[in-house]
């Protein structure tokens, strides 16, 4: 395990120093005291050697220590291929970032993980890589709301009520689907506020087993079961800063209550004590289902969703964003060709139709690595096309057009059908099914939703969506 500034490290295969004249400085993998392969070498024959006499072959062009001495930023590369001096091949997925002194470029770090297998996007080397990368970005507060790519004036209002909530000690929630962004925002959010990172805590509350998560929240004192210790929670952790409460929805009904009284008053009482103790944190919470669905199932309490409405944040799903589709696109298609080392430049007409229309179920996410693996499967061509999408997207591809074409035939409204897609055409008959039910029930929304089978709060939240 190493440590970098804040940042704990276990996962790193080697680190490489080389200086702006390439030559060697260090190089963990032929350190003996870290790395046993390296008795295979004479760590005379590397340091202070030239880098292109220990990997001969190596093309610059394809070089993640050249683009960055060459440019000065920092170069993420996935599976670069080459042999050192004795012909060993390595396959790695590297970060490449500059070390500058007074303005200028004195040398160059790379930390890199060893790939398992050249050509696939995957593997555990190259979620594991993933990981690292964005783990290191926000260790380095890289992650802000200019990093936040979007065409979408409703997104743009989202991110300027982001920075609003980011300086008050209002709670938040933000809400959106699997690969929305929320994470994306909650880091702008906190890096914008300014609090300390020593003073940020974040929790994913899926991970945490129900029985625990009172002890974690709120601590506990020796004694009060068996094998408990006096420890601090987390709101005492960040006490004068942010916790960050992942899939918040995720915390049990009755731990809910406790969070509720924190919110309100600033105080809680840990596990076992006799005394409240008393905090000062700002919370920020993100869901990736649905608050009413939440609050109709049991599972968030209403009273703490109100706590949360004057700081509440709702991010569009993808397929209702069509000019953030092609913004996407062109930033992803860019950004893999660069890190594959690719000569491509876009995808053709058909497929940028089939995204156009797709729905996105995983949103930016979902888009980001369907992409990823047309650019690796792709080895000549400038524009991709579609015997570049992977497999399991044709796949899912197919079912949804089975499904949309079956609505499409029952529609009555066969010319205008086809224009629509399948969200689109979901969205019109749920409307058309409300408007049933509301007509039948004389206006009566109360009424209507009985006839539905749902909740009066869910359909009038569902009649808004659909602007009824």
């Amino acid at each position: 395990m190493l440590n970098i500034g804040n940042l704990v490290v276990d996962s790193l295969d080697y680190i490489l120093i080389v200086d702006k004249n390439y030559r060697i400085v260090y190089n963990t993998r032929y350190d003996a005291t870290l790395n046993n392969r390296s008795k295979e070498y004479d760590s005379q024959d590397i340091l202070n050697k030239y880098y292109f006499d220990v990997y001969p072959e190596l093309k610059r062009s394809e070089s993640s220590v050249v683009r960055c001495i060459e440019t000065g930023q920092i170069v993420i590369m996935k599976h670069q291929t080459y042999y050192d001096y004795l012909g060993r091949k390595f396959i790695t997925n590297n970060v490449t970032f500059p070390i500058m002194r007074r303005g200028s470029l004195v040398a160059v770090v790379e930390l890199a993980i060893d790939s398992d297998e050249e050509g696939k996007t995957d593997t555990i080397s190259s979620r594991k890589f993933d990981e690292f990368v964005l783990r290191l970005q926000k260790d380095a507060g890289l992650i802000t709301f200019d990093t936040i790519l979007t065409d979408d004036d409703r997104m743009k209002k989202a991110i300027e009520q982001a920075k609003i909530l980011a300086t008050l000690p209002n709670p938040v929630l933000i809400y959106g689907e699997t690969g929305t962004g929320k994470e994306l925002f909650v880091q702008s959010m906190i890096n914008y506020s300014g609090v300390p990172k020593n003073k940020v805590v974040i929790q994913n509350c899926a991970a945490v087993p129900d029985n625990l998560m009172e002890s974690i929240l709120f601590g506990t004192v020796r004694g009060v079961y068996t094998g408990a210790e006096n420890k601090s929670g987390l709101f005492e952790e960040a006490d004068g800063g942010v916790l960050f409460l992942d899939e918040i929805s995720s915390i049990p009904y009755t731990v809910q209550a406790k969070l509720l009284r924190v919110i309100q008053d600033g105080t809680f009482r840990p596990l076992g004590a006799a005394k409240d103790k008393q905090v000062n944190v700002k919370i920020i919470g993100a869901m990736n289902v649905d608050p009413v669905k939440a609050i109709e199932e049991g599972t968030f309490r209403s009273d703490l969703f109100y706590r949360f409405s004057s700081g509440f944040i709702s991010l569009v799903p993808l397929r209702e964003r069509k000019e953030d589709i092609k913004l996407f696109i062109k930033y992803y298609v860019d950004y893999f060709a660069q890190v594959y080392s690719r000569n491509i430049i876009g995808i053709d007409k058909r497929v940028e139709d089939i995204f156009l229309n797709y729905s996105w179920e995983g949103n930016v996410r979902e888009l980001r690595n369907v992409i990823e693996a047309m650019v690796v499967s792709d080895q000549d061509k400038q524009v991709m096309g579609y015997d570049e999408l992977p497999d399991y997207f044709i796949h899912k591809l197919s079912q949804e057009e089975t499904i949309y074409e079956k609505l499409v035939n029952e529609t009555e409204e066969n010319t205008e059908a086809d224009r629509l897609t399948y969200h689109e055409l979901m969205d019109r008959y749920e409307e058309r099914i409300i408007r049933g039910a509301l007509e039948e029930a004389g206006g009566n929304v109360s009424r209507a939703g009985e006839i539905l089978d749902i909740p009066r709060e869910t359909l009038r939240y569902r009649m808004k969506k659909l602007g009824l």
